[in-house]
Parts: structure tokens; C-alpha cells; sequence
């Protein structure tokens, strides 16, 4: 298990040693997006380097007034009371840097904000992708996603009646899988950037909870002791998924597991949330095997159901959601696969800094 201190000396995004592309998608004329298509490279990539974040959010607890960026807004409507506001009249593309580090806080604050009439944002493609990524931290490469030809920062959630390269579990009853994406990295994403290039006529909503206030709803005793833990987050099972040959069946960055806390801590907002998923969380560290089964599946039990803590994002064309995946954790709800339509979206996953305990002093090593 890899256990590594985080440094401060900012590192650069991995390069790829080879450039050998795959591509079980055949591009379609006609498709709008076709060069955007999940390509699945044989590149092979080193192991991450740690890095030193700083959050853009930070900078706008300064600034006169941390909102501004809404003052010209049509509409903002809160989604839910703790959780998600849906905005109008606001082209994310033309925002300053000022307005930038706004937003970065106001994720924080709300967890999920919800952009329509987002065109001209999708529509500038992948080298503006990868520019307004890395506004807010350094840009993550999957792993084992498929993404545009040239451009493995884009990581591509992709299926239409053919093909489908996104992680699921065949077995299971429900497509509901609550997770905080990729958190087994040392440094896991903080404000993530989604949006769909093509969707279901109906179907194919996105779940989102907020870990604020999941940990909120337990009760003070159990909260203190929650604090004194900390759990493995794993990769390998999802390696191992594309090594058997789905997902599109390569890894190019051998697995790793990292120790996170149970409860960590916002560097902006000082919020607590909880910080386990079901995707990848798999033990609790110091504690008998049933021990931490029965408290992690008390808490994924008690993320599944909890309605009063979650928001229901229903797409429409030219919509980008942005989420803060370190108070959050969400799911795709794939119910839309008799229609045989295509659903393809494009994720922009800037990295953040490693988790923070709320306790402080808590030993990760």
C-alpha cells in the first residue's frame, strides 16, 4: 500500500511514454461529437508525484463580495436547502479569474452547481477543457477511461446501444453506486467539471449527496469517534475490471491504495463531511474485519438513504454541473438502457489537496 506524504514542490502532469490508440467507437459522420468519441491509448504513465494545492476558493473569502460572479445571473434557484443551486443567464466561458476563484468558494458552499444554457462552454472543445481545468488544480488522468483522441485529461463516460464503457456491476439490482470519484489517489479531485455531449430522450439523471450533511444527521458521540478513524480507498478492483476486459480493457497506471480519513476537513470552508464510498472504500484502518464492515455498511446504508441530504440533477442540453467531490459524492442512474440512445459525457477532474483530518493530529501513515 502506498503511503506518501504529501510535498510542496508543484510537479507537472505525467507524460505519456508511448501513443498507441484504440478505438472500439467508430466516429459517425453525422455526430457532432464524433471527434470526441472514447479512444482507449495503451500509453503507460508513471505514478503521480505529490503536489502542493492551492485552492482558487481561498482567494475569494477576500474579495468584497464572494458572489459577484452571480450579480448577472437570470435565475439562481437552490435545488435543495443544504445542498445544489441551479443557475441562468451566466456564460461560464467568459468568467474572470476573479469570477473563477467565486465559483471555486460557492461549490465549496453548495457542493453542486448546476449551469444551463451552457453551448458555447461544450462547444469549445478539449483544449478549452483542459484550460479551465487547470484553473483549479492540476488535471487527473484516469487511469483506465476511454477519452478523446490526444486529450487523456478528458475522462469520457460513454454508452449507446452498442458499447458501454463506464463501471458498472452486472450483478447488482440497482445502478445506484454512491462514490467520490477516483478517491483512492493520494491527492483525490476537488471542483470537477461534467457535462453531456449527447443524452437519453429520458433517463440518465445523476445523484448527488452531500457528506456535510450525511455526517450532520449522526449523532455527537458517534461523530467523535468517527473522527479518530481512517479508512484504505482502493483502486485495484477497478484496475482489475479493465484487466479482465471491460471498460475498455487497459490500466496505464498500475493501482494504488491510499489512507484517507473517515471525516475530513475543507481547506476553504472549514465544513466537516464524511469521507467513505461505497466504490472504493474498503477497510477501516486498525479495526477486526467485522468491525469495519459493520460500521462502513452502517454508513453506506445510511448514505443510500438518506432522500433529505441529496438533489436529483435531470439534464437538458447545455447544462455543466460542477461538484465539490470532497464534501460529496454522487451516481449515475443508468436507466435508460432499452432505449438503445446514446449517452456521452466528459468529465474535467482537477486534483485538490490531500484529505485534511477533522481531527487534527490523526496519523494517515
Amino acid at each position: 500500500m502506498s503511503q506518501t506524504q504529501t510535498i510542496t514542490q508543484t510537479q507537472a502532469p505525467n507524460v505519456p511514454q508511448t501513443l498507441v490508440l484504440k478505438n472500439p467507437v467508430q466516429a459517425e459522420e453525422d455526430y457532432r461529437y464524433s471527434h470526441l468519441l472514447p479512444h482507449f491509448s495503451e500509453d503507460r504513465y508513471p505514478p503521480l508525484e505529490p503536489f502542493e494545492h492551492v485552492d482558487p476558493g481561498q482567494r475569494a473569502l477576500t474579495h468584497p463580495n464572494p458572489r459577484a460572479f452571480l450579480e448577472n445571473a437570470t435565475s439562481v434557484v437552490e435545488l435543495t436547502p443544504r445542498l445544489g443551486t441551479e443557475v441562468r443567464g451566466i456564460n461560464l466561458a467568459e468568467l474572470t479569474a476573479d469570477a473563477r476563484d467565486e465559483l471555486a468558494l460557492e461549490v465549496a458552499r453548495r457542493g453542486l452547481i448546476v449551469f444551463r444554457d451552457q453551448h458555447d462552454f461544450i462547444d469549445r472543445g478539449p483544449d478549452f477543457y483542459k484550460q479551465w481545468g487547470s484553473y483549479f488544480g492540476r488535471l487527473h488522468i484516469h487511469p483506465t477511461s476511454g477519452h478523446p483522441a490526444g486529450y487523456p485529461e478528458v475522462h469520457l463516460v460513454y454508452r449507446d446501444a452498442n458499447s458501454t464503457f463506464n463501471f458498472e456491476i452486472a450483478e447488482s439490482t440497482t445502478s445506484t453506486f454512491w462514490h467520490s470519484d477516483v478517491s483512492y489517489e493520494l491527492q483525490p479531485p476537488g471542483l470537477t467539471t461534467f457535462f453531456l455531449l449527447a443524452q437519453p430522450t429520458t433517463g440518465g439523471d445523476t445523484l448527488f449527496t452531500s457528506q456535510v450533511s450525511t455526517l450532520q444527521k449522526l449523532s455527537p458521540p458517534f461523530v467523535t469517534f468517527l473522527r479518530t478513524l481512517s479508512a484504505v480507498h482502493s483502486g485495484v478492483e477497478q484496475a482489475n475490471f479493465s484487466r479482465a476486459g471491460k471498460r475498455g480493457g487497459v490500466v496505464r497506471r498500475e493501482p494504488v491504495e491510499h489512507v484517507h480519513p473517515v471525516v475530513r476537513r475543507h481547506p476553504v470552508t472549514g465544513e466537516e463531511a464524511l469521507y467513505v464510498n461505497r466504490q472504493f472504500t474498503r477497510r477501516i484502518v486498525g479495526l477486526k474485519k467485522q468491525e469495519s464492515e459493520n460500521i462502513l455498511n452502517f454508513l453506506y446504508d445510511h448514505i443510500d438513504k438518506s432522500g433529505d441530504n441529496q438533489a436529483r440533477l435531470k439534464w437538458e442540453p447545455g447544462t455543466v454541473a460542477l461538484w465539490d467531490n470532497r464534501i460529496t459524492a454522487h451516481s449515475a442512474i443508468v436507466d435508460y438502457g432499452d432505449s438503445k440512445e446514446r449517452r456521452h459525457g466528459a468529465r474535467i477532474t482537477p486534483q485538490a489537496e490531500r484529505p485534511i483530518p477533522a481531527l487534527e493530529g490523526l496519523k494517515l501513515d
